[in-house]
């Protein structure tokens, strides 16, 4: 699965192990535009934002809940490899290069409005959409990369449909455990379990889904 592919280089960040046990990759730095869709919990979306920031990126969170991710600014910092948070809709152009490549974290809630900062080269947008909502299926259209938690089944049943799962994801989804993701890729997909570091956990406690 390329777009989850191993080795683990610079370019990548480990979201956690897949089924076999063997790490899960997710490609943020790249040369061409990238977007993601994450279906799920925040601990997730700033786990990965804190991996990114590991790998040498620059992550910007466009958020109306600046207080969640207060902390995280505080023991990233701000500048090169570091975090900014915006407000909704006030994200200032990043600059993203090669030498600098740039995560623009969507935590917009239900409905995001169109963002201003869009994917470009060396810098992908990670977009968190805590359940299904009407611009979910517009989201999934436009993704590379969709990212599902646990969600009902009525939500499985209608992602299915966008994605083409078969039967047994649709039917998995509304058992996942907390810190489970089936990341689809086009027509590839993948349990990761995502297990936070000693550090991560510090910072953002335990896995969860609901916050």
């Amino acid at each position: 699965m390329d777009l989850l592919a191993l080795p683990i280089g610079d370019d990548g960040v480990v979201i956690g192990a897949d089924a076999a046990g063997q790490p899960a990759v997710l490609g943020v730095n790249r040369p061409t535009p990238y977007d993601v869709l994450l279906i799920g919990g925040l601990w997730t979306a700033q786990v990965i934002a804190l991996r990114a920031a590991a790998t040498g990126a620059r992550v910007a969170v466009e958020t109306g809940r600046a207080q969640a991710w207060a902390q995280l600014v505080q023991a990233l910092g701000v500048g090169q490899a570091g975090m900014s948070v915006h407000d909704v809709g006030r994200v200032p152009p990043q600059g993203a290069s090669a030498g600098s490549p740039v995560l623009v974290v969507r935590d917009c809630g239900m409905r995001p409005p169109r963002g201003r900062v869009v994917s470009g080269p060396w810098q992908s947008v990670l977009t968190l959409l805590p359940y299904l909502s009407p611009v979910a299926p517009r989201l999934i259209r436009q993704a590379r990369l969709v990212g599902v938690q646990r969600v009902s089944p009525d939500e499985a049943t209608q992602i299915g449909r966008s994605l083409g799962l078969p039967r047994g994801d649709v039917d998995s989804l509304p058992t996942l455990a907390d810190g489970v993701t089936l990341w689809c890729a086009e027509r590839d997909r993948q349990y990761v379990v995502t297990q936070g570091t000693d550090a991560e956990i510090g910072l953002l406690g335990a896995a969860r889904r609901m916050d």
